[in-house]
């Protein structure tokens, strides 16, 4: 399987989770995610502070190149998967 496809496979392991992660692992999936799929953050910076939460994690990740946020989100995904699957 090719590095998109185990990300693929990834994104829908973490969706069947039974257990919710914690919200630091959630934003450290979230960033990696949006990184991956969308590169570098391209929105202003907005208000309330669930948004602002997920824009700074994202933002967090600016200059990762979408393989190596695959791989890092791969890599958290598997790390949760035990405690949370």
């Amino acid at each position: 399987m090719g590095l998109s496809e185990d990300f693929e496979v990834a994104a829908n392991k973490i969706r069947g989770f039974s257990k919710r992660p914690s919200d630091s692992d959630m934003l450290e999936v979230y960033a990696l995610y949006k990184q991956a799929t969308v590169g570098d953050t391209n929105t202003a910076k907005p208000s309330g502070a669930e948004a602002v939460a997920k824009w700074n994690a994202w933002s967090s990740k600016k200059g990762v190149s979408s393989d190596q946020a695959k791989e890092q989100y791969i890599a958290k995904v598997a790390a949760l998967a035990p405690k949370f699957a």
